[in-house]
């Protein structure tokens, strides 16, 4: 899934050696999943939050709370982190433009200003001659009375601080336009045309400071109130479809040159075209599959375009379901007030479940916590699958399970002992099978057996950082887990 585009040349970075101190904007659930996949790099991470327990605070190695444009906390972070990013659009634009003064910043702030506001978004992607759909912006009550009744029935867009169904209002008359612009305190929104989809589907994209690109497969999405419900991977669209998505994605970083992870959403119209909804300047939510089935997941490929590393390879090495988690779940009823403890042992009682918390908030009434990839059956892999499974499942780093010797069945190498990719100490039985092996480990006919479950811990309970001996192939650095696990429904 590598795209080798031939951009002009641009200098080489310097790159930030692991042992370094990487900066985030932002303290929620994507925050805390790229510090733990810069520390499984070998980075530490400071977190500039004002949430005094924030889902990426409570795992970064220094938790600067403090808002975003305190002088104070930016000159802190200046003067600790080599680099900066963010997990968020949201984050103002000056915080980022005092910080690329002094250091390297992506995204860049004027990226992020134009995904901040969707007036600015649709322009910006119109001029560019990318497709959208037919849409008009209203400044004033004037212009919500001054519609075309062919953008109706529609939906109003607040142009600013909208996401995840929030800020957002269906209209079917003018006189529904004019209320809904009240509604939203009199603020510039945008009113889009209804267009009848055949589904709506996303692509990631990365592109690094020396304007190299790669993409992860098309991403199917559906919503639920305006909330991501569950990606389908790869997306169930033509092949032609799919490719121009992908194109239409990594053209967009390029117009923006972009630096970091983008997200692009697409609608695919029942003619079989496709429209941009929006971009979003951070790695996504329906990106969190890549984490069990890529090689390289958005996050570390969010970290590796902080730090001046190489792109890392996005293909998927199989298909996967991802199901989001809202923190309803954690309440009996909607008019409940106190979270319910779920019943902890059912997903565990599956050979391939295992707890991974994404948050370490008390959990509230349609908050959004997280997400869960479902398992695959052990179909046509017999006992030894299962067994491989059950001996995963122990194991709460999320990577790619090791493998014995694919000629011998020699036990895989120690977790714990073997350096990374190390052919020479992976078999004493067959060093130069298990020297292909260990050339072939990111192949995808190396794919793992099973999808594991995405969980969250439980309100009370708080993970626990275990640092893994410095030598460990697969799991050095910090990682966290809990016995806990959703129940199945």
């Amino acid at each position: 899934m590598n795209d080798a585009a031939a951009p002009p040349p641009a200098s080489r970075p310097e790159v930030i050696a692991p042992g370094a101190w990487l900066g985030l904007l932002g303290g929620g659930q994507l925050g805390r999943m790229f510090c733990m996949a810069a520390q499984s790099m070998g980075y530490r991470v400071a977190v500039l939050d004002p949430g005094a327990d924030s889902p990426a605070g409570t795992v970064a190695d220094r938790h600067l709370r403090a808002d975003y444009l305190d002088p104070a906390a930016l000159a802190e972070m200046a003067e600790l982190a080599s680099a900066v990013t963010t997990e968020f659009e949201n984050v103002p634009a000056a915080a980022l433009d005092f910080l690329a003064r002094h250091r390297r910043v992506s995204p860049g702030a004027a990226s992020v200003a134009i995904a901040q506001d969707r007036i600015s978004e649709k322009t910006f992607l119109a001029a560019q001659g990318f497709a959208v759909a037919p849409h008009a912006v209203l400044s004033s009550a004037a212009d919500a009375r001054a519609v075309s009744g062919a953008l109706l029935p529609g939906i109003v867009k607040s142009a600013r601080l909208g996401y995840d169904g929030k800020g957002q209002v269906r209209v079917r008359t003018v006189d529904d336009v004019v209320a809904a612009f009240a509604t939203m305190g009199g603020a510039a929104c945008v009113l889009e045309q209804f267009v009848a989809l055949a589904c709506e589907v996303s692509v990631i994209v990365a592109r690094d400071e020396q304007r190299r690109t790669t993409a992860w497969p098309v991403a199917e999405n559906r919503h639920r109130d305006g909330i991501l419900d569950v990606s389908i991977v790869p997306a169930r669209v033509a092949d032609g479809i799919a490719d121009e998505a992908r194109r239409t994605a990594l053209a967009i970083a390029e117009r923006l040159d972009y630096r970091g992870v983008l997200c692009v959403e697409l609608f695919v119209t029942d003619a079989g075209r496709l429209l941009v909804n929006e971009i979003a300047p951070r790695p996504h939510n329906s990106g969190h599959y890549t984490i069990d089935a890529c090689v390289t997941s958005q996050f570390e490929q969010q970290a590796r375009v902080l730090a001046g590393m190489p792109l890392g390879d996005t293909r998927q090495l199989e298909p996967a379901v991802m199901v989001n988690l809202l923190g309803d779940l954690w309440f009996a009823a909607a008019a409940d007030t106190t979270p319910r403890e779920p019943d902890w042992t059912q997903v565990l009682r599956h050979p391939a479940g295992e707890a991974a918390p994404l948050r370490q908030v008390r959990a509230a009434s349609g908050a959004q916590d997280g997400a869960r990839q479902l398992p695959r059956p052990h179909a046509g892999r017999g006992a030894r699958g299962r067994a491989d499974d059950q001996a995963r499942s122990r194991h709460p780093v999320r990577r790619r399970p090791l493998r014995g010797c694919p000629r011998t069945r020699a036990p895989p190498p120690c977790r714990r002992t073997t350096p990374r990719r190390s052919p020479a100490s992976a078999c004493s039985t067959s060093p130069g099978c298990c020297r292909a092996r260990c050339a072939r480990s990111t192949s995808p006919t190396l794919a793992p057996t099973s999808s594991r479950s995405r969980t969250l811990a439980p309100a009370t309970t708080r993970a626990t950082s275990v640092t893994r001996p410095a030598r460990c192939r697969r799991s050095s650095g910090r990682s966290t887990a809990t016995s806990a696990a959703w129940r199945w429904t």
